[in-house]
């Protein structure tokens, strides 16, 4: 029996609610500082939680495929390696028009669903080639910008990074907040920074990466989130992936109660990305779960939940295939780039 059905990247997405309230897309509304100031994280209620969250449920056989499915439709392939290549950048570009192999697509019955990744995420070096490698699919480009890792190039440099990622055809910019503005408290600067990304922007979907492992308690985490979802981010990220600690459950579970209350407060929707460290099948599982438990069907859409990953994919693959064959393949079977 295939698998129940799981969408393509670029179908259309189901309405988005929360409790069963029509939500819209975020959109920049004025600085309230007393949303951030009162921020109060439990730490030890959060890392309860999280601790028990991946014991309380599991999915399996035709079940698991089906979230495995969603996974990958849910996926930003990415490669942002100091020795990143054209050559490595449209390998990944084609894996990621077609992130499983012919046989297992078949073998699955899943050939109309022409699954995809989410987008692809590299240095904006390579956002020409990749746009390139991906025309006529409708896979997204997203690039890293804004002094990304660090976020520590001056402001107008920054923002020029940003202009030019587009110019080269990014559909996404993945931009990195200043994380001395949390350590500070200064929240009107760091409104005024997401701000003044979103606005080079435009329509094009901005994602803020906080560096929650540099942010040190989650508390700082929470108000940073509250601080770049009212700058007008559409996402917020875990992670550059280059820090010492990146997404963790305690920090997502912190992350997705910030946009949930949000939604409550403002009626708007903003998006989620983890990325760094999450490397096997059974973590994507974990985190799909996550996102179902605290904010429900609409966020398993690509367009409000995304997995920043590589390597995570070729598990998904081995995973399937196990799904199918009843045996595991070797890891070198399923290569990315």
């Amino acid at each position: 029996m295939p698998p129940q059905p799981a969408i393509s990247a670029h179908t259309q997405p189901v309405p988005l609610t929360l409790h069963g309230r029509v939500l819209e897309p975020n959109r920049r509304i004025p600085l309230n500082l007393d949303w951030a100031e009162e921020v109060r994280v439990n730490t030890s209620a959060v890392e309860r939680r999280a601790a028990t969250h991946t014991a309380r449920r599991t999915v399996k056989k035709e079940n698991q495929a089906a979230w495995l499915l969603r996974a990958i439709a849910c996926m930003d392939l990415t490669t942002l390696s100091g020795d990143d290549t054209a050559e490595r950048v449209k390998r990944l570009c084609a894996k990621a028009r077609n992130p499983l192999q012919r046989q297992l697509v078949e073998a699955l019955g899943i050939e109309e669903l022409h699954l995809t990744v989410g987008a692809v995420c590299v240095y904006h070096t390579f956002v020409e080639t990749a746009v390139r490698a991906l025309e006529g699919t409708g896979i997204p480009v997203a690039a890293v910008s804004a002094g990304f890792p660090a976020g520590l190039s001056p402001l107008a440099e920054r923002v020029e990074e940003i202009r030019r990622s587009i110019e080269s055809g990014a559909s996404e910019i993945d931009i990195v907040i200043t994380r001395a503005h949390v350590f500070n408290g200064e929240w009107q600067a760091l409104y005024d920074e997401v701000a003044a990304f979103k606005d080079t922007c435009g329509p094009i979907h901005m994602k803020a990466i906080l560096g929650t492992g540099d942010l040190m308690t989650l508390r700082n985490v929470a108000r940073a989130s509250w601080v770049a979802m009212m700058a007008g981010a559409d996402f917020i990220k875990t992670s550059t992936g280059k820090e010492a600690v990146n997404a963790t459950l305690p920090v997502s579970l912190t992350m997705v109660r910030a946009i949930r209350e949000y939604a409550e407060r403002t009626g708007m929707a903003v998006g989620f990305k983890p990325a760094g460290g999450i490397r096997t099948a059974k973590q994507s599982l974990d985190w799909l779960a996550l996102m179902k438990d605290e904010l429900g069907r609409s966020w398993l859409e690509p367009s409000l939940f995304r997995f920043g990953a590589s390597g995570m994919l070729g598990d998904i693959e081995r995973q399937l295939e196990h799904h199918v064959t009843g045996r595991y393949a070797a890891t070198y079977r399923h290569p990315i780039a």
